[in-house]
């Protein structure tokens, strides 16, 4: 079992920077790869980076030169910094695990991107 707890979520005006954090606790030793997602208001859930064990990343082309996943394994945490923020990056991010066999998900933080 694998428990994620994120935040820092909030209301940034367009062009602001943002930054999400995402906590694992229970069995993180067998996490392969961390990543964040995004579910606008009735839009499928997308993949907006991920980051695997050894640090090898990967974006959405559409956020790709404005957010930067990482992860720190010492303390367990998997960061999104977003830079450029657009209205259309309003969602709520999800943090992911993803284990041999299992998957695990956060409640959630919402970023809000507006005037």
């Amino acid at each position: 079992q694998v428990q994620l707890v994120e935040s820092g979520g909030g209301l940034v005006q367009p062009g602001g920077s943002l930054s999400v954090s995402c906590a694992a606790s229970g069995s993180i030793s067998s996490i392969n790869v961390m990543g964040w997602y995004r579910q606008a208001p009735g839009k499928q859930r997308e993949l907006v980076a991920a980051v695997g064990s050894a640090g090898t990343t990967t974006y959405a082309d559409s956020v790709k030169g404005r957010f930067t996943i990482s992860r720190d394994n010492t303390k367990n945490t998997v960061y999104l910094q977003m830079n450029s923020l657009k209205p259309e990056d309003t969602a709520m991010y999800y943090c992911g695990a993803f284990l041999p066999g299992a998957n695990y998900w956060g409640k959630g933080t919402k970023v809000t991107v507006s005037s």
